[in-house]
C-alpha cells in the first residue's frame, strides 16, 4: 500500500483539529487590555494544545519518511490515532473555559495520555510490518521518550485532583521534551 494518502490524510484531519481550536478563540467585545487579558486560560490551553498537535504532527511526519510500508492495521492505527487527536480541541476549551478545574484537566490529560499511548500502537504495528531491522525500527529503538511521556501523563492524572496546576505543568514538560525533533529519527532522516 501506498503512504502518500494516509500521510495527506493525516495532514488534512491535523489542520482542521487546529481550525478549530482557533475558532474557540473569541475577540473580547471590549477595546481594553483588561478584556484581553481575562482570556488568559483560552490562550494558555491554545497555546499548549497548538504545540502539542504541531509537535504530533511533526514526529508523524518524520515517522513517516521512514516507513517503507502500510497496510490496512497501520491505517487502523493511524485512525485510532487520530480519533484522540481530533479530541484535543474539546477537551482544550472545556479545561480553558472551567479555568482549569480538576474534571476538565483531568479529562485533556486523559486525552492527552489516549492520544501518546494510540501513536505508540501506530509506531509498534509500522516497526512490526517494516520489520526489527528496518531504519525505522533502530531509530525508534526502545522508546524511552514515548514511555517516560506516558508515565508523566499518568502521574499528572495521579495529582490532578489535589493540583490541577501540577498535572498541567506535568503536561507542558511532555511537550517541552518533545519540542526538540527527535534526535533518533532526525539523524536517520538526513543521512
Amino acid at each position: 500500500m501506498e503512504k502518500g494518502r494516509l500521510e495527506a490524510f493525516t495532514d488534512g484531519v491535523m489542520a482542521v483539529a487546529l481550525t478549530i481550536m482557533v475558532l474557540e478563540l473569541k475577540p473580547p467585545h471590549v477595546a481594553e487590555w483588561s478584556a484581553l487579558l481575562a482570556l488568559w486560560p483560552v490562550a494558555l490551553s491554545y497555546i499548549l494544545s497548538f504545540v502539542y498537535i504541531g509537535l504530533y504532527w511533526n514526529n508523524h511526519h518524520h515517522f513517516f519518511l521512514l516507513t517503507e510500508h502500510i497496510n490496512g492495521r497501520v491505517m487502523w492505527a493511524n485512525l485510532h490515532w487520530l480519533f484522540w487527536v481530533t479530541l484535543v480541541p474539546f477537551t482544550t476549551a472545556w479545561m480553558s473555559e472551567n479555568f482549569f478545574a480538576s474534571v476538565p484537566v483531568a479529562l485533556y490529560g486523559f486525552n492527552l495520555l489516549m492520544t501518546g499511548m494510540a501513536f505508540l500502537l501506530m509506531q509498534r504495528e509500522i516497526v512490526k510490518l517494516n520489520g526489527r531491522d528496518s531504519v525505522l525500527s533502530q531509530a525508534v529503538g526502545a522508546d524511552l521518550k514515548g514511555k517516560a511521556s506516558l508515565a508523566l501523563y499518568l502521574a499528572a492524572l495521579a495529582v490532578v485532583y489535589w493540583a490541577p496546576w501540577l498535572s498541567c505543568a506535568l503536561y507542558a514538560a511532555v511537550a517541552a521534551i518533545w519540542f526538540i525533533p527527535d534526535r533518533r529519527i532526525e539523524s536517520r532522516v538526513h543521512s
